[in-house]
């Protein structure tokens, strides 16, 4: 009889993972092998059971699920992991993948898809829906922001001035505003307040619990 696959739950809920434990529970050849509340307590336990599956929350307190899944990655370049998130912006669909998830589910996904996600994922094989697939076809045809960019725009998104933002990087505020200019046109909006709401929308940037 061929062992069940182990399943690793990373949400810092508990009301998710007890859902998400139930939904596994009726499935013969899944198991739940451990629960993490944190990126960092995942980290850990990924260590000492070595799941087939890690199913992981793309927003988590600290240390993100992406963050997390980049470091399992680069330690255990074999670990599945399945991103599930609330959001589904582009770019942190982008990211996910990026950093190596096998796929990136909405916590909207029915349980049919769920389970095919975690089936493909253990074999080795990426699922990507079509309403992630479609935002991630838009991602990749927009003009990428530079680090620097990316820099400036985070500290707009916290709310910061031309002046205060040269402060904060050590550069000139002329500078400053040549950059928030080619961020407003790479986002293609008009005004610093756009530019905020477009960012959070699409999980460019993200405000820390």
């Amino acid at each position: 009889m061929t062992s069940p696959l182990r399943v690793l739950l990373v949400d810092d809920h508990y009301l998710v993972r007890m859902g998400l434990t139930s939904v596994l529970a009726l499935e013969t050849d899944m198991m739940v092998c451990a629960e993490a509340s944190s990126a960092e307590q995942a980290i850990d336990l990924f260590a000492s059971h070595r799941p087939d599956v890690t199913l992981m929350d793309a927003r988590l307190p600290g240390l993100s699920g992406t963050e997390a899944t980049a470091a399992l990655r680069q330690q255990y370049p074999d670990a599945r992991i399945v991103m599930i998130s609330t959001y589904g912006g582009d770019e942190e669909i982008y990211n996910a993948l990026q950093a190596g998830a096998m796929a990136y589910l909405l916590k909207s996904v029915q349980r049919d898809e769920l389970l095919l996600a975690i089936r493909k994922a253990a074999v080795g094989k990426r699922h990507v829906p079509p309403e992630v697939a479609e935002r991630l076809v838009e991602r990749l045809t927009r003009s990428r922001l530079s680090s620097r960019e990316l820099d400036v725009l985070r500290l707009l998104v916290g709310g910061m001035r031309n002046r205060q933002i040269a402060l904060a990087l050590d550069i000139a505020e002329g500078t400053v505003k040549l950059h928030v200019s080619s961020v407003l046109a790479k986002l293609g909006v008009s005004d610093r307040t756009e530019a905020v709401a477009v960012a959070l929308q699409r999980g460019i940037v993200q405000l820390k619990a």
